[in-house]
C-alpha cells in the first residue's frame, strides 16, 4: 500500500471517513472478477467511475480482506527482491501496491460520511482493526524499512527529480518516525494505540450523527413561528409530513437549525434549538463523548511520546508550515489581539439593539444569530431572504463552473450515464481549455439522515502517472443546503453561496493535479496549507462581476440589482470581529487538548471536563457560558476528522488566501495568465514540493496576516 495510505491510517489516526479520500486507485491491469468486482473489475463503467450501483454492504468486508492479502503478497515481493534497492524497485513499487484495498475502502468510507447506515457503521467498526492491524505491521516490517533507508542515504546516487525526492523524505520520515525503528514492545503499543484510536474516532461520529438525527421539534401553532420566512416553512412543513406528523418540524440538520436561530421570533424557540444542539453527547448516556474525547486525547499523547515527541501537536505540527506549538498559539495570540476588541464591539451593538428594539435586558448567545440578522437588516437594508431568490442552487454552480473556466480553462458537462450513489447526486465530466478529459466531478447537495454535517470534499480517486498514463481524479463536493420544496428550488444564503466556492477549490486543487505519485497529489498537503485553495476561491463569490454572472432571480431571470450587490459589498466585514473570535476560539480548544496542557487535567481524578474547555476558550468568551451545552464533544473536526492539532489552519490558510488574492487583485480579477501562474505553482504541485517554497515560488516571497487583517477591517 501507498504511503498516503499506510501512514495517514496509522501514524496520524484520522477518522477513516477521511483518510479514504488521499488512496491510491488507479492501476490499470486486469483482475480475475471474481475476487475483487464490483470495485475493481473491468472498467465497463463510463470513464472508470465507481459501480455505485452494483455494490452491497456484502461487497465490502471480502474485498478488504482480499485487498490485504493482495497488498501484503505486493509489499512481500518488493521486500524479497534480491536487487539492489532503488527509487523504482522500492518507493515507486510501494506507490503502486494496495490499489485494491484502497479502492474498497475510498468508496466504503466516502459513503460511511455521506450515505451512512446504521449496518454501515457497524461495518465500519469491524473494518477499522483489520486496516490498523495491516497498516502497522507495514510500518513495523523492518526489512521493508531497510530497503526504505538505504534508498534514503544513499539518494544522492540516482538522478530523482524534486518530487521523487520529496516522496522519498515522506516515506523515510514517515516510516522512521512511525514506529519502524521502535523496540518490538513499543511497536505492539503503537499498533495497539493507533486500532483503539480509529475505533473511537467511529464512535465519536456515530454517537454525534445519533443524537443529531434523533432531535425533532415539532410545532402546530403557526403563531410560534412568526418572522421564518416561508422556505424555512414550507421545508419543516415537508419534514413533518414525511414523518407523519402535522403542523411543522425542525431538525439539527443546518438549513433547519439555522432558520430557527436566525428568523424565529419567538425566543424559547431559539434557546431549545441552541441547547438542543450544543448539549449533543454531553448529557450522559451511551452517546456521552466526553469519555471518548478524554481517551482520544490520551491516546494520541501517548503515541506522539511513544514516537519521541513531547505531545500531539509537536508530532502533528513538525511537517506543516507553523512547525511547532509555539508558533501556532503566538498565531493565534496575536490575531486575538486584534480581533478582541471589535468581537466585543459586535456584541455591545447587539446587546444595545436588542434592549432598543425588544427591551431585552441581556443578550444570550441563542439570541446572537437573531438579532444581527436583523440589525443588519436595518443598517444596509436587506437579508438573506432578500438574496436567496437571487442564488438558486444550480446558477450558483454554473456561477463557480464560470469562474473556473476564465482562471483555468475548465468546462463541466453535466452526464446521466455514471453511477451514483444516491439520487441527489450530479455528475459532471471535466475538460481542460483543449478539450481534454481531466475529471470526473460529483455534487452531493442536499442533507439527509445518513449524511453527517457540514460540507466538505473527499478525493474517489487520485490524480496520479505511477502506471504510466495520466490517471484523472474523481473528485467529491459535499453539502447540506435547503432541498428544493415542491414550488421552490434550493436557495442559497449568502452563506452557503462562499460555502459552495470554498468547497469547490479543495476540488480544484483535486482536478488540477498533476503530479506522478499518488501520495503527493491533490489535497495530499500539510494541513495549515490545504484550505488556501479553497478559502481564496471564495473571494470571487464576493466579487460584483462575478455576482453579475450567476445571482438571477429564480423566478423572473433578473440579474441581482446593484443597491443588493453594494449593500452586499458594504456589509462584507459586517460581524466580522465577532466571526474571528469565534474560529480563535475552536483554535485555541483545539490546541489546549493537543498541545500537552491537557496532561495535568487527566491525571487529576477530580477533573472537571466542561471546566476544562472553558478554561481554554475564557480568552474568547463573549456571551455568558450556558449549563449542559459543550463544544468538545460533538467538535468533529478535531476528535472524527483531520484537524486534530491543526484547526488553526483556517486562519493560517486565511492568510495565505488573502496575500493570494491580492495577485489575482494586481493582475486582473479573471487573469488567465495569474489563473496560469496560480495553477502551476499551486494547484498542480499537490504536495510535491514543500508548502513553504510552494508559495514562495507562487507569491515571490511569504505570507503575512497583514492582508487578512486589512480585508477583515481589523487595521488599516
Amino acid at each position: 500500500m501507498n504511503k498516503k495510505t499506510l501512514l495517514f491510517a496509522v501514524v496520524s489516526s484520522l477518522t477513516l471517513s477521511l483518510t479514504a479520500q488521499n488512496m491510491d486507485m488507479g492501476k490499470k491491469e486486469a483482475k480475475p472478477q471474481e475476487i475483487i468486482n464490483p470495485f475493481y473489475g473491468d472498467y465497463s463503467t463510463p470513464y472508470r467511475t465507481v459501480a455505485f450501483d452494483k455494490i452491497t454492504l456484502e461487497d465490502y468486508m471480502p474485498a478488504v480482506k482480499k485487498g490485504i492479502e493482495i497488498a501484503r503478497a505486493e509489499v512481500d515481493a518488493i521486500v524479497k527482491n534480491p536487487a539492489t534497492p532503488t527509487f523504482e524497485n522500492t518507493i515507486v513499487a510501494m506507490e503502486r501496491t494496495g490499489e485494491m484495498l484502497g479502492r474498497a475502502t475510498s468508496v466504503f468510507y466516502n459513503l460511511n460520511s455521506a450515505e451512512t447506515s446504521p449496518q454501515m457503521q457497524k461495518l465500519a467498526e469491524e473494518i477499522s482493526p483489520l486496516l490498523s492491524e495491516y497498516s502497522s505491521d507495514m510500518l513495523f516490517n523492518k526489512a521493508l524499512f531497510d530497503r526504505i533507508d538505504y534508498v534514503y542515504q544513499n539518494q544522492d546516487k540516482e538522478n530523482l527529480t524534486v518530487e521523487q525526492k520529496q516522496v522519498l523524505k515522506d516515506t523515510w520520515k514517515g516510516y522512521a518516525e512511525g514506529g519502524a525503528k521502535l523496540s518490538p514492545e513499543g511497536q505492539d503499543s503503537l499498533r495497539q494505540i493507533s486500532m483503539k484510536l480509529s475505533q473511537l474516532s467511529l464512535k465519536f461520529q456515530s454517537n454525534v450523527l445519533k443524537e443529531t438525527n434523533a432531535f425533532r421539534m415539532n410545532i402546530t401553532d403557526e403563531k410560534k413561528l412568526e418572522g421564518l420566512p416561508k422556505s424555512a416553512m414550507d421545508a419543516a412543513r415537508e419534514e413533518a409530513q414525511s414523518a407523519g406528523e402535522k403542523g411543522w418540524t425542525f431538525t439539527l440538520k443546518a438549513p433547519s437549525y439555522s432558520a430557527i436561530s436566525k428568523y424565529a421570533k419567538d425566543r424559547s424557540l431559539r434557546q431549545k434549538m441552541y441547547m438542543a444542539y450544543n448539549s449533543r453527547c454531553v448529557k450522559g448516556g451511551q452517546t456521552d463523548n466526553r469519555a471518548v474525547v478524554e481517551e482520544i486525547v490520551s491516546l494520541r499523547t501517548q503515541l506522539a511520546k511513544l514516537l519521541g515527541y513531547q505531545s500531539y501537536a509537536h508530532m502533528a505540527q513538525e511537517d506543516r508550515m507553523a512547525k511547532k506549538p509555539a508558533t501556532v498559539n503566538a498565531f493565534l495570540a496575536e490575531l486575538l489581539e486584534k480581533a478582541l476588541p471589535a468581537a466585543k464591539r459586535d456584541v455591545q451593538m447587539l446587546a444595545d439593539y436588542a434592549k432598543k428594539h425588544d427591551g431585552l435586558k441581556k443578550i444570550e448567545a441563542w439570541d446572537h444569530s437573531y438579532y444581527a440578522n436583523l440589525l443588519k437588516e436595518e443598517q444596509y437594508s436587506f437579508n438573506d431572504e432578500v438574496l436567496k431568490p437571487y442564488f438558486k442552487l444550480e446558477n450558483v454552480i454554473q456561477g463557480v463552473f464560470y469562474v473556473a473556466n476564465k482562471l483555468y480553462g475548465l468546462t463541466f458537462t453535466e452526464v446521466y450515464d455514471i453511477p451514483k450513489y444516491h439520487p441527489d447526486v450530479h455528475t459532471f465530466v471535466v475538460r481542460d481549455a483543449q478539450g481534454k478529459f481531466k475529471a470526473i466531478f460529483y455534487g452531493d447537495y442536499f442533507p439527509r439522515d445518513g449524511k453527517r454535517d457540514g460540507a466538505w470534499m473527499n478525493s474517489i480517486k487520485d490524480q496520479n502517472k505511477v502506471f504510466g498514463d495520466n490517471q484523472a481524479p474523481h473528485i467529491v463536493n459535499v453539502c447540506n443546503f435547503s432541498k428544493p420544496t415542491a414550488d421552490t428550488p434550493s436557495l442559497l444564503t449568502f452563506y452557503e453561496v462562499t460555502t459552495l466556492f470554498h468547497e469547490f477549490g479543495h476540488a480544484l486543487h483535486g482536478m488540477l493535479s498533476d503530479v506522478t505519485y499518488s501520495s503527493v497529489s491533490g489535497t495530499s498537503v500539510p494541513r495549515d496549507f490545504v484550505e488556501l485553495p479553497s478559502q481564496v476561491m471564495e473571494n470571487w463569490a464576493k466579487q460584483p462581476e462575478v455576482l453579475k454572472v450567476f445571482a438571477k432571480h429564480y423566478l423572473t431571470g433578473e440579474v441581482i440589482p446593484e443597491k443588493y450587490i453594494d449593500a452586499l459589498m458594504r456589509s462584507i466585514n459586517y460581524m466580522e470581529g465577532y466571526a474571528t473570535v469565534r474560529q480563535l476560539s475552536f483554535g485555541m480548544l483545539d490546541m489546549a487538548w493537543y498541545d500537552g496542557r491537557a496532561d495535568a487535567y487527566l491525571k487529576n481524578k477530580k477533573h472537571d471536563f466542561v471546566k476544562y474547555e472553558r478554561d481554554a476558550m475564557k480568552a474568547t468568551q463573549l456571551y455568558p457560558y450556558v449549563d449542559g451545552t459543550c463544544m468538545s464533544v460533538s467538535f468533529s473536526h478535531i476528535f472524527a476528522g483531520g484537524y486534530s492539532a491543526g484547526y488553526y489552519s483556517y486562519k493560517w490558510s486565511e492568510m495565505l488566501d488573502a496575500d493570494a488574492f491580492e495577485y489575482f487583485k494586481e493582475n486582473g480579477l479573471f487573469s488567465r495568465e495569474a489563473g496560469k501562474h496560480f495553477e502551476k505553482e499551486i494547484l498542480s504541485k499537490g504536495g510535491s514540493v514543500p508548502a513553504d517554497q510552494l508559495y514562495i515560488n507562487f507569491r515571490g516571497r511569504a505570507a503575512t496576516p497583514d492582508a487578512m487583517l486589512r480585508r477583515a477591517g481589523l487595521i488599516k
